[in-house]
């Protein structure tokens, strides 16, 4: 007993009085995952949800381990000692608690569509699932608001709302759910007209590492009341705290929709194309571009009721008035034309609409439908970078691509300066799959971009933030995390290193 409160008070350290946390002046994180202790977590744990809704099965520790669409490959000892699966704040709020007392790591679990590692249990511990979390709990339709919870997705919130003729712009891929979503600060293909997730995000409730329950704001749409914690919490990647309500603002349902395809001779010539459209003030929804790779991807296989050109083309959404969306689709086809395009499809109708656009939603499924076996993975990476630079960038990407010899595609929210890879490789191409992607981000930096536009850091991208912010603002959001997450129990290692790399594991610049 007396040699563990030694033990005890020779790692406390009293905050440091700097602005800022150096990695070089932090210890590793200390976490007590001694069988012992779990097994007495889980029984607490029990008492809380019930012994339903915590499972120890192998399956459940595996399937919250990873993904296959996740660039980073799980460690075989990165997973969770168990699941548990809350129904509410309190519940949430007391799981918080034991693990803060017992010091034992928490990986938040929602949707699992994420990209760059962000749910990897780097440290063991316990991997909470909202999913049992996944209730539209309050519309209030002449606010133009809705009160979420976390496993709520955004399709199937949009299909609610659209009873009521609103819609949540918001998209990122299918099966994204909102907790996720504001982790990531996520976006998707209506970024270019409607914003990001930040801008979609009114106020949250949060349950902090020690249990405590925070909301951020209230239900107004603007208010200049202390701190903006409601965009702290966004982006921050289930670091600082637990996202267990959102208050998210919704729009009316466009009146007309329509969408248009444009092929073209080369990739710049359609970044180009998106420059000019950009430049022109067109106020169209989106603009998203797809290689010849991803087109021919989308053919071989067999996924929409079409066969397309092989060639990179920008699909283009037009939403407003019916009269609006005509003229957009005529000042956007003159452009298309101006900058060489090969063909020129719009819809015109709803139906031809939805056929046109599947092809976008298809763009990953299809990569990965290209594996030659199980020993394949998918790398899916995104940057961004300023619109003016994007003809550069995409040419100068889809050139080192297709040298590395690797099956690789190129897709992207391209309005907006956002576009992303994915790339095909076994393990024995993995190290020329990582140099591709590196040069890819450093390229997107030197171009004054950043190296996630939308997907999030986690941990395939946290070594690159110095380069992009610098250091002194890394060391900034260490101190942020240590302030929120003392004991560094929520979703350890992810955003920030959160202690010194072993020689050789950060790749040189």
């Amino acid at each position: 007993m007396f040699v563990g409160y030694i033990a005890g008070i020779n790692r406390y350290r009293p905050p440091a009085p700097t602005s800022t946390v150096p990695l070089t002046s932090t210890e590793p994180p200390y976490h007590k995952t001694g069988l012992a202790n779990l097994e007495a977590a889980w029984a607490d744990f029990v008492d809380i949800v019930g012994e339903e809704n915590v499972s120890t099965k192998e399956g459940d520790l595996q399937y919250h381990s990873g993904s296959e669409w996740s660039s980073y490959t799980t460690k075989p000892n990165e997973k969770p000692f168990l699941v548990v699966f809350p129904s509410t704040t309190e519940e949430v709020s007391q799981i918080a608690k034991v693990c803060h007392h017992r010091r034992i790591p928490i990986t938040a679990y929602s949707g699992g569509t994420s990209l760059e590692g962000h749910f990897s249990a780097t440290r063991g511990g316990v991997c909470m699932d909202f999913r049992r979390m996944d209730k539209i709990l309050k519309l209030h339709k002449d606010d133009l608001d809705v009160i979420v919870q976390p496993a709520l997705g955004w399709e199937y919130l949009n299909e609610e709302l659209a009873k009521d003729g609103l819609f949540f712009p918001p998209d990122p891929g299918p099966g994204a759910q909102i907790g996720g979503m504001v982790g990531t600060g996520c976006s998707g293909t209506n970024a270019y007209r409607y914003g990001t997730m930040r801008e979609w995000v009114i106020s949250l409730t949060v349950v902090l590492a020690d249990g405590t329950v925070i909301k951020t704001r209230q239900r107004p749409r603007k208010s200049s009341a202390g701190y903006d914690l409601t965009r702290t919490f966004i982006g921050s990647e289930g670091t600082l705290g637990l996202v267990t309500e959102a208050t998210l603002k919704v729009t009316v349902k466009p009146k007309s929709e329509s969408v248009a395809v444009a092929s073209f001779p080369t990739v710049r010539d359609a970044a180009e194309c998106v420059a000019k459209v950009v430049g022109e003030g067109i106020p169209i929804a989106a603009i998203e571009v797809l290689d010849d790779v991803q087109m021919k991807c989308i053919n071989d296989a067999g996924s929409t009721s079409r066969v397309w050109k092989e060639m990179p083309t920008l699909f283009f959404k037009f939403t407003g008035t019916p009269s609006g969306v005509k003229e957009q689709i005529a000042q956007v086809q003159r452009l298309a034309k101006a900058k060489g395009s090969k063909t020129f499809d719009f819809a015109k109708n709803t139906e031809e609409a939805q056929e046109l656009w599947s092809a976008r939603k298809e763009a990953l499924w299809s990569v990965m439908a290209k594996r030659r076996d199980e020993s394949d993975h998918v790398w899916t990476t995104d940057v961004a970078v300023p619109i003016s630079r994007l003809p550069d960038i995409i040419e100068e990407t889809k050139e080192d691509m297709a040298k590395s010899g690797l099956l690789a595609a190129m897709v992207g929210h391209v309005g907006d300066g956002n576009f992303h890879a994915i790339i095909l490789f076994n393990d024995s191409e993995r190290s020329t799959a990582e140099a591709v992607v590196h040069r890819m981000v450093k390229r997107a930096v030197e171009m004054e971009g950043t190296v996630t536009g939308e997907h999030g850091v986690g941990l395939i991208k946290r070594d690159y933030l110095a380069h992009e912010l610098g250091q002194s603002t890394v060391d900034a959001m260490r101190k942020m995390k240590e302030a929120f997450d003392p004991l560094c129990i929520l979703n350890c290692d992810k955003v920030i290193r959160s202690e010194i790399p072993k020689a050789k594991e950060v790749k040189a610049w």
